[in-house]
């Protein structure tokens, strides 16, 4: 678990605010500092920074049905901006460590499945619609009643299976990793079953650095990890010059650790308000709208809601129900983000996963989220800065964040196999899939099937069968949208 300490108040020992500052974002009442807030802050951005890069890489390379590309700058500044803007929205309104970004899931099936149907402003039209459905959910109160219905065994599997996820996203970034190329087995060691490379190298001497700090209780561990391996990485890279790993096997993944030759440049804001909210339906169709919408709101739905649940119990903000506070206010918010990020042609904006790594390092408050959105708003201005740090340094930080997750475990009682079924299909399907829509999908219908199966059924809640007849039509709606199609 974290290092920060458990926020407890106790009549013996109260915990009263310093001033209006602390009283707000709660910091000492959650047994929080200012420093710790900045430093956590920091390190969600560090481990974060990537996608200020990647976002472009995976929407700039892909034409859409009138042939129209999205330009990378553009692309690199929006990201950035609306990351910075919903970061620091969700700290100020729900008050909660968890920074916003551009969806890698959504982003991928906007740039994969999508644009080749509709313009890139018609699509962002649909992420746009996606919102709003699901800010209407969210102010309802029917998105607070489906994180209810779920069972505290599937809510401790999600934040157990996210924090498998984070280990893999780690391993896979640091590039130990990889796809193999063959059907079997899908993935393999390294390059080529080596890893005998200097960044993974140097991703393992990062990651043995950070769990040893935190092993012996220093402060600032995650932090210290990051900078000291960047710092080697940037030492390595003038001394040999591998490069990328496009040109060199044995190069860096995502980011070359080097210092740029420019360090600010002013954003071009063109994308912003590049949306068409109608005209998709008359290209394609009301019904195969219908569907992709649906897949849209599934899976922002779903992820949001998991990474959320499973952030707020590492934080140990959550109660015995899985509850945290100010929860219909960080829903609405999510879905707000996925308006913005629409409305910017970034991407639905939604709540990162990373944002533990700054919960590792101690954040408890949005004071958190506000380091890491004003950071990111600087980097529209030095977006060449956001590469110094090399993916193969920021996935030890994922890696240690995971296991920490995945202690939550010892809270399920897998004694019984009516629930160790459905904990370890929710569990195991997340990092395999690559997917927390998919593992909290098939966790539901999991727990439905063999818990009722079992002579349970009555304590499952009607909303969750309801739910998990939503994910089945969401896992076959490939078939089904040839079916409609037809």
């Amino acid at each position: 678990m974290s290092t920060a300490p458990a926020p407890v108040t106790t009549a013996e020992s109260p915990r009263e605010p310093k001033n209006g500052f602390d009283r707000f974002f709660e910091i000492t009442a959650r047994g929080s500092t200012l420093g710790t807030e900045i430093r956590g802050g920091l390190v969600t951005f560090v481990t974060m920074a990537y996608i200020v890069i990647l976002n472009p890489i995976i929407l700039g390379g892909t034409k859409d049905v009138a042939g129209a590309v999205l330009q990378n700058q553009q692309l690199a500044a929006v990201t950035a901006l609306t990351a910075g803007v919903m970061t620091i929205l969700f700290g100020l309104v729900a008050r909660l460590p968890f920074a916003f970004a551009a969806g890698l899931g959504i982003n991928s099936f906007l740039a994969v499945s999508v644009v080749g149907q509709l313009t890139w402003a018609e699509a962002m039209g649909l992420v746009v619609i996606n919102g709003l459905i699901i800010v209407l959910l969210s102010a309802t109160g029917l998105r607070r009643m489906i994180m209810d219905a779920i069972p505290m065994e599937l809510k401790i599997a999600i934040t157990v299976g996210i924090g498998m996820f984070i280990a893999f996203i780690g391993l896979v970034d640091a590039g130990l990793v990889t796809a193999s190329g063959v059907p079997s087995p899908p993935v393999g060691l390294g390059v080529g079953g080596s890893i005998a490379t200097v960044p993974v190298l140097l991703f393992v001497l990062t990651l043995l650095l950070a769990g040893i700090l935190m092993a012996r209780k220093v402060k600032a561990a995650l932090l210290i990890a990051l900078v000291s391996g960047t710092i080697v990485a940037m030492i390595v890279e003038a001394i040999w010059h591998l490069g990328s790993r496009v040109n060199n096997p044995g190069g860096w993944g995502m980011s070359v650790p080097t210092l740029p030759s420019q360090w600010f440049s002013i954003p071009d804001l063109g994308l912003i308000g590049q949306v068409d909210l109608v005209s998709s339906w008359g290209r394609i169709g009301v019904i195969a709208c219908v569907m992709l919408v649906f897949t849209l709101v599934f899976t922002n739905f779903f992820d949001a809601m998991g990474t959320m649940t499973g952030l707020a119990e590492e934080a140990g903000l959550s109660d015995k129900k899985g509850d945290f506070p100010r929860l219909k206010s960080a829903l609405i918010i999510e879905g707000v983000g996925a308006v913005v990020g629409g409305g910017t042609s970034g991407s639905s904006n939604t709540v990162f996963v990373e944002s533990a790594s700054g919960i590792g390092e101690g954040a408890r408050t949005g004071l958190a989220n506000l380091v890491t959105g004003v950071l990111f708003l600087l980097a529209m201005f030095i977006t060449p800065l956001t590469s110094i740090v090399p993916s193969e340094i920021a996935a030890a930080a994922l890696v240690i964040v995971g296991a920490l997750m995945m202690a939550q475990i010892r809270r399920i009682n897998l004694t019984e196999m009516s629930v160790l079924v459905p904990v370890f299909v929710t569990v195991a399907i997340m990092p395999f899939t690559y997917s927390i829509a998919n593992g909290i999908g098939a966790g539901f219908i999991a727990w439905a099937v063999v818990r009722s199966l079992s002579g349970k059924a009555r304590q499952i809640s009607p909303l969750l069968w309801i739910v998990a007849a939503g994910f089945v039509i969401y896992f076959a709606r490939g078939p089904l949208e040839a079916l409609l199609g037809g």
